[in-house]
């Protein structure tokens, strides 16, 4: 199951010994709930990236950036950092509360053999392999799934679709694992999400909705696919844009050249604006363009 420690929910505060924060040697926040330890790691344009790795025992003054080789998305400062771990911690203690049971079962799943499964519940098992995993739904539990979101044969991959699982039983997850499932489930199928709750999701409420509503709205307007600084007009971004950001060999392709301080990628791409930024056919610093005719 691949829950993304990225996400915010709400948690009991759990006791102080729970969690013991510090700083590395390094001078990054970091922090150990049980086995794991974690880092408010320094990214680009002041931003931090939250990092962790497994059964680290030195003291945490002790560590370095190069001790933690998971990444779990970004994390908004010390004070963002802080609420994290208290989260963590309400997780693993309700993990504890819960009655999974790892099993050795001798099955073929979608992605292999199975190497490993957790008895999540009867009927309900989680199953990992040498490559993926994903969860196995008896006949009946299947059943119990919502028809927009209902896999036929009852597997549920452990990317995106265990939220499914997660949405449908949600007392054999813990709060944490249920504020994940329910934005994997707005994010990834926002109509079912929409049709099992009876509501509309709101902008900025799922990627997926989101990124229809971008699609919509610039559907004639040129959108870039490929960009580099030019090596021929210094300050320059060169770009390569199609409309409505198609890719596929049929799509027409202009050449821009947009200022570099201009050039901010949004969630859903770079929209051109023809009344700024100047159509190009000049000399290419893109291998691609190189030798073609204007």
């Amino acid at each position: 199951m691949n829950i993304p420690l990225s996400q915010t929910s709400k948690f009991t505060t759990p006791e102080p010994s729970e969690v013991e924060f510090g700083r590395s040697a390094d001078g990054m926040a970091v922090a150990r709930v049980g086995d794991l330890v974690f880092a408010m790691v320094p990214a680009r344009d002041n931003q931090y990236l939250l990092a962790s790795a497994w059964r680290v025992s030195r003291p945490l003054a002790n560590l370095k950036r190069d001790d933690f080789y998971s990444h779990h998305g970004s994390v908004a400062g010390e004070a963002g950092f802080r609420d994290r771990m208290f989260e963590q911690a309400a997780h693993c203690r309700e993990l504890q509360a819960l009655a999974r049971r790892s099993v050795r079962i001798n099955c073929n799943t979608p992605w292999g053999a199975s190497q490993g499964a957790t008895v999540y519940a009867d009927g309900i098992v989680s199953h990992t392999t040498a490559g993926h995993g994903g969860f196995k739904l008896s006949v009946a539990r299947n059943a119990t799934v919502h028809p927009m979101l209902r896999a036929d044969g009852g597997w549920y991959e452990e990317d995106a679709a265990w939220a499914i699982f997660a949405l449908t039983f949600p007392d054999l997850f813990t709060s944490y694992e249920q504020k994940c499932a329910d934005k994997t489930v707005r994010d990834s199928w926002p109509d079912a999400w929409e049709a099992i709750h009876g509501r509309s999701l709101l902008p900025g409420e799922s990627h997926e909705k989101d990124g229809q509503a971008f699609a919509h709205l610039h559907a004639g307007d040129w959108i870039v696919i490929s960009a580099l600084r030019s090596d021929h007009h210094p300050g320059m971004i060169e770009v390569i844009a199609t409309i409505g950001g198609k890719r596929d060999e049929r799509a027409e392709e202009r050449r821009f050249l947009v200022p570099s301080d201009d050039y901010a990628v949004g969630r859903f791409g770079f929209v051109i604006d023809e009344t700024k930024h100047v159509a190009y056919d000049g000399p290419s610093s893109f291998a691609s363009w190189r030798g073609r005719t204007a």
